[in-house]
């Protein structure tokens, strides 16, 4: 059988001040897992342990984010976590106070026939 992906969710999440890239990563996750539903699991009786979740978080600093924290923020599947420059650094007025804004996309992918 072939991995097939079946949903394609994406959000955005931000930390205004403090320059977290992790919690805006997380954010940006929550905002993606809470525009969709996985009924069609339940109607198709498949365990939602074996779906495979793969997340990719853009932000300026990459390195910043803590993916295993990512990562164990989905409730179901085998989950991949991928982080990789992009969303985006909003330095404050002083400069020394950067809003950070993270962008998520999860894709799920589950084994059909």
């Amino acid at each position: 059988m072939t991995a097939r992906r079946v949903i394609l969710e994406m959000g955005a999440g931000n930390d205004l001040h403090g320059g977290d890239y992790t919690k805006a990563a997380l954010r940006a996750v929550q905002d993606a897992l809470h525009h969709s539903s996985l009924t069609m699991l339940r109607s198709l009786k498949l365990d939602p342990k074996t779906m495979l979740v793969d997340v990719t978080i853009g932000v300026q600093r990459p390195e910043r984010v803590d993916a295993e924290r990512v990562r164990s923020s989905l409730p179901h599947g085998i989950v991949t976590v991928k982080v990789m420059k992009g969303g985006l650094d909003v330095p404050g007025d002083e400069g020394s106070d950067v809003a950070v804004i993270a962008s998520a996309a999860i894709s799920v992918r589950l084994e059909l026939p």
